[in-house]
Formats: C-alpha cells, sequence, structure tokens
C-alpha cells in the first residue's frame, strides 16, 4: 500500500515538472518572438518634461527669398579657336621637325619641312601658264586692233580672247595651290624653284601632339601636330534638368580644383546651351574673370553658382541634423513622437537653409533637433 502510494507522488511531481518546463519553453519562445517583431526606427517617443527639459520647439515650413547657391561641377577647356590641328594641303615626305610634345612655339615658327616631287610640278606648271599667259595677252591685243579695222574675222579675234580669259584662271588657280604650301607666286621664278616646303605656326602656344617622324609620307587627311593656346581658358559646367532654369548670364562664380581645394578661381556665366542632353542636363560655359597660370586645359574643377533671390522652401539651420552623411528633419506626430525624415538640401542664407526634397503638411522639429537624433540613436544602442 504504502508502495502505490510513493509510485503515485512521483507520478504527480513528475507532471508538474513537465508542465513548468513546457511553461518556460513557451515563455522562452514568445520573449524571443517579440524580439524579432520589427520595430519603427524612424521614430522617437518623448515625455511633455523631456520636451521641455531639451528646449524642442516645432514650427511650420518656410517660403523664404534667399540667396541661394548650386554646387556643380565641370571641365577646364580652350576655345576652338586656341587648337590647331596641322596639316599639309599636298602629300609629301617629312624633312625636318625638332618639334616634341610640350614644347613652346610662337606664331610664325618653323614646325616642319617636306619635299616631293609634286612640289616642283606645280611651280614649273605655274611659271609655264604665266609664261604662256603672257604670249595670249599679247595675242589678244594683237587681234583686237585688227578685229577694230576689220582686217581679222571676229571669230579669230573671239577665239584669242577666250584663250586669254582661260589662261588667266588658270594662272589664279595655280597661284593659290602655290599659296596653300606656303609659296608666294609673286616672288617664284625660274631661278628658285625649289622641291621643299615649310609649315609655319599659325598661333603662339605649345605642341600637344607630334605624329610624325623624319622620312615619313604624309597625306593631306594626316594630321601632323596638335598646337593649344592655353592663354583663353574657360570654364564649362554640367547642370542638371531640375536646375538648368535657375542660371542665367552674368551670375558669378567660384570654383576650384581637387588638387588645390583652397585655391579659388572667380568666373562668370557667359553661355548657356539651350538644349537638355541625353543624360538630362546641360552645358554652362564661364569665363574666368582673370588670367589663371596654374590652370591646364583637362582640369575637373568643382564649382559654387551664385543664384539669384528666389522664393525657396526652407527651414531653421538647427532643424536638419547629419546622419551617416545625409541629412534629416524631424517630423511632429501624434502622442509626442517625431518620425525622422531624409531631405536634400540646398544653400543656406542668413540662418535658414533651402529645403528641396517636398516635405509634408504639419509641424517639424525647428529647434534642437540633434537632442531627438541622439535621444533616438541612444535607445536604438540599448536595446
Amino acid at each position: 500500500m504504502k508502495l502505490q502510494i510513493i509510485i503515485a507522488a512521483l507520478i504527480v511531481l513528475s507532471n508538474i515538472a513537465c508542465k513548468n518546463a513546457g511553461e518556460q519553453k513557451d515563455t522562452k519562445q514568445q520573449t524571443a518572438a517579440s524580439k524579432n517583431v520589427p520595430e519603427n526606427t524612424d521614430v522617437v517617443s518623448l515625455t511633455t518634461d523631456q520636451i521641455k527639459n531639451a528646449g524642442i520647439v516645432t514650427g511650420t515650413v518656410e517660403d523664404k527669398e534667399m540667396h541661394s547657391t548650386l554646387k556643380v561641377s565641370g571641365v577646364v577647356e580652350v576655345p576652338p579657336a586656341n587648337i590647331v590641328s596641322i596639316s599639309v594641303p599636298l602629300g609629301g615626305y617629312v624633312k625636318r621637325t625638332d618639334l616634341i610634345p610640350g614644347q613652346k612655339i610662337s606664331k610664325g615658327m618653323i614646325l616642319a619641312t617636306l619635299e616631293d616631287q609634286q612640289y616642283i610640278q606645280l611651280q614649273q606648271d605655274y611659271l609655264t601658264a604665266k609664261s604662256r599667259l603672257q604670249y595670249l595677252e599679247a595675242d589678244y591685243a594683237r587681234q583686237k586692233g585688227l578685229n577694230e579695222t576689220k582686217a581679222t574675222s571676229d571669230k579669230i579675234f573671239q577665239q584669242a580672247q577666250s584663250d586669254f580669259n582661260s589662261q588667266k584662271i588658270l594662272m589664279k588657280s595655280l597661284a593659290e595651290k602655290l599659296r596653300l604650301i606656303g609659296i608666294n607666286p609673286e616672288m617664284l621664278n625660274e631661278n628658285n624653284i625649289s622641291r621643299s616646303i615649310q609649315l609655319y605656326s599659325p598661333i603662339n602656344g605649345h605642341v600637344t601632339s607630334v605624329n610624325v617622324n623624319i622620312g615619313k609620307y604624309v597625306s593631306p587627311t594626316d594630321v601632323l601636330f596638335e598646337l593649344i593656346n592655353p592663354d583663353d581658358l574657360h570654364l564649362t559646367l554640367t547642370v542638371f534638368e531640375n536646375n538648368a532654369s535657375r542660371i542665367s548670364v552674368g551670375q558669378k562664380i567660384i570654383c576650384s580644383t581637387n588638387a588645390k581645394p583652397d585655391v579659388q578661381y572667380a568666373a562668370t556665366v557667359h553661355f548657356i546651351t539651350p538644349k537638355i542632353g541625353d543624360e538630362r542636363s546641360t552645358e554652362v560655359h564661364c569665363d574666368f574673370d582673370k588670367r589663371n597660370n596654374g590652370l591646364l586645359p583637362g582640369t575637373f574643377i568643382n564649382a559654387t553658382i551664385e543664384l539669384n533671390n528666389a522664393k525657396v522652401t526652407a527651414v531653421p539651420e538647427d532643424a536638419v541634423v547629419k546622419w551617416e552623411n545625409k541629412n534629416y528633419v524631424f517630423t511632429a506626430e501624434n502622442n509626442n513622437q517625431f518620425k525622422m525624415l531624409a531631405v536634400e538640401t540646398g544653400g543656406s542664407d542668413n540662418g535658414y537653409i533651402e529645403i528641396k526634397s517636398s516635405l509634408p503638411s504639419g509641424k517639424i522639429v525647428t529647434r534642437n533637433a540633434y537632442t531627438i537624433l541622439m535621444k533616438m540613436k541612444n535607445n536604438g544602442e540599448e536595446e
């Protein structure tokens, strides 16, 4: 009898232990499940006392007239008139050139000497045409006199006149061909026929490219040298479509390079390309206010454009907080809750900062927004 009582007691205790273990397991599962429920990390709740003690103030977004700026990027360039590609109208062999890339040159300097038999042939044709023109001119004068006295027919006179005019045209065209290769036809005679010609620099500047060597044959389509005059630099900026309408001729620009961000250059908007390209942007061409010897064509530029006063959506600077390289404001929700909202900012002026993003209607935190940010992030770390 006693043995049966002991066995029954053991069974009851075992059932109680299993039940307690099951309840503890359920409790742990519920706790773990509750931890897996995602929380809204963009919203933080504060008590009335916390709001008061932190000096948090809310207000509405304002439309203010601001002297704002626009940050863009661009490249230093040279006008097309200051970039020259040198070629030769008549092909030939390079006899001499001393140019190397980077070399400074002056206007009128000899760039290269070329030679070819066609240069000789062209001079020969010109001198032959010149000699024949003298004969045809004399014959034309003679036939004209005879025709006036009816000593010769009109047909013979007209033929002499036609030959004379045709020869003048031929001689004129040959003279222009000589000028193309740098030979002055007025100075050419049978004693100074040359087999070579010389190429001269049309500008002051520097050599940027040399594409030939001595002995190489070049054709009229070949570019022998490329020259550049960097004295007249200008700035080409890329402005995206949403800001293009805010740019106008005459606006001032402050810019700098990545290599020397502390050195600033002043420029002025000169032209605006009236077209939005495939990349949804347009080009703004600017002139530097002063000649800048420290800049080179192709240099990347960071620029700030001073925009005209305009009404923009603005909030106090204390309303904007920065977290992980992004800007945020806090909107005031119900029950003393504040929601963190990412925004795109523009320029700042007189204690206010432009908000380019659209904001919901209602109030935002206008003072001590960083206090809410710290409260929100500290809560996240404690959890």
